[in-house]
Parts: C-alpha cells; sequence; structure tokens
C-alpha cells in the first residue's frame, strides 16, 4: 500500500513544482531569466523556446540581454517579447535584445503579492483534492484487500500528514515570494 501513497505524494511534488516554477516568472523590479521560460521565438515556422535561439544573460541587476544565434531572429524575438504578457519594452542594436526592467511601484507590487498568494491557494486546493482522491483510493483498495479499519485510519492519517507537510511548504514559497516583491 505505500506505493500507492507515493503516486499521492509524487503528485503533491509536482504542485509544488509548479508553483514554484510560476513564482519564477514574477518578476520582482530585478531580472530574472526565468521570466522569459514560457516564451516562444517562431524559428523557421516552429514555435521553439527562447533560450534555444538565443543567448540570455543578466549583465547588470534590472536588465537581461538576449543575444541571437542568428541575427535575422532579432525581429522575432522582439515580436515575442511584445506579444507576451511581460510588459516591457524590447530594444535592439541590431545584434542584441534588451530588456530594462523598471522599479516597480508601490500599487504593483501589492497587485503581485495579491496574485502570489491567489496561486498559493490554488495549489492547496489542488493539494487538498489530491488527499481526497488519495482518501477514496485507500478506502476503496481497504475494502476490496479486506484490511482492518485500524490500518485504513493510519493511512488516512498518514496521507493527512503529509497534506499538511506541503500546505506549510506551500504557505512558506508565498510568505518567501511575497516577501521578496515587497522588498524595495
Amino acid at each position: 500500500m505505500d506505493e500507492k501513497l507515493a503516486v499521492f505524494q509524487e503528485k503533491m511534488e509536482k504542485s509544488l513544482l509548479n508553483l514554484e516554477e510560476e513564482f519564477a516568472g514574477i518578476r520582482a523590479g530585478r531580472a530574472n531569466p526565468h521570466v522569459l521560460d514560457k516564451l516562444r521565438v517562431d524559428y523557421y515556422g516552429t514555435p521553439s523556446p527562447l533560450q534555444s535561439v538565443a543567448n540570455v544573460s543578466v549583465p547588470e541587476p534590472r536588465m537581461i540581454q538576449i543575444q541571437p544565434w542568428e541575427s535575422s531572429m532579432i525581429k522575432e524575438i522582439e515580436k515575442a517579447i511584445l506579444s507576451s504578457d511581460l510588459g516591457i519594452t524590447p530594444t535592439n542594436d541590431g545584434k542584441l535584445v534588451r530588456l530594462v526592467f523598471p522599479e516597480l511601484t508601490e500599487e504593483r507590487r501589492k497587485e503581485l503579492a495579491k496574485d502570489i498568494k491567489k496561486k498559493g491557494e490554488s495549489t492547496k486546493v489542488a493539494i487538498r483534492n489530491i488527499r481526497r482522491d488519495a482518501i477514496d483510493h485507500i478506502k476503496k483498495t481497504g475494502k476490496a484487500e479486506d484490511m482492518p479499519e485500524d490500518a485504513i485510519k493510519d493511512l488516512e492519517d498518514r496521507i493527512q500528514m503529509v497534506t499538511d507537510d506541503y500546505v506549510t511548504k506551500i504557505d512558506k514559497a508565498v510568505d518567501a515570494k511575497t516577501k521578496e516583491i515587497l522588498t524595495v
């Protein structure tokens, strides 16, 4: 039965990793190349990740520099950035594309903090749904295998402990990202 619980724990871990990836994409006034992770550039008709068509670097704390492998890709990279939800206008000098991150306003920081909390809450809901599925599975399997009620209750308690652990990890991640966003 432990291997069955491991499947549900793995799903919880994936939910937490997904939240951390989303947090990496939230910009905090500092240049973070992860904000470009989901960006796709049209590379000869194929949507490709930006990192596969260019070198992305952070030469200054508030600037990302993108150097395409082929200079003909500059227009496509600019187009992809403008059509994304980054809210930053790229500049280019014919060889490089630069993204300068402005300082975040107090209002924008508060909006981002609310968004972070929402993402954290939706991840907690996902974790609780996984717990519910796990408990349903335990009950069905327990009846099918004629397990004693104490053993079923013990497994339910273990899945609850795992759930509580992941909820705590989510709270810590939300607090850390909120602190990072609100720090001027």
